[in-house]
């Protein structure tokens, strides 16, 4: 396996590390800097490999997570 491989599955593997470390995040602004991280990352994997889903997919989930973190900043007594 050559050093662009590696790299590339990285953060494949990084992107998996973060989704499942998001899993044991109660607080809901965390849990969402954690999902948008994940998504980022498996954006940047989708694009390295040239998978549209991929892509796609994760745009949308940064997009929902940022908003959901948006709108829970917003409500009164929210940190």
């Amino acid at each position: 396996m050559d050093a662009g491989t590696v790299l590339i599955e990285s953060v494949g593997w990084l992107a998996t590390a973060a989704v499942v470390t998001s899993f044991f995040f109660n607080d809901p602004v965390s849990l969402r800097k954690v999902q948008i991280l994940g998504a980022t990352l498996w954006f940047g994997y989708g694009v390295t490999i040239g998978s549209l889903p991929v892509i796609v997919a994760n745009v949308l989930v940064a997009t929902a997570a940022t908003a959901s973190m948006l709108i829970a900043r917003r409500r009164p007594g929210a940190a």
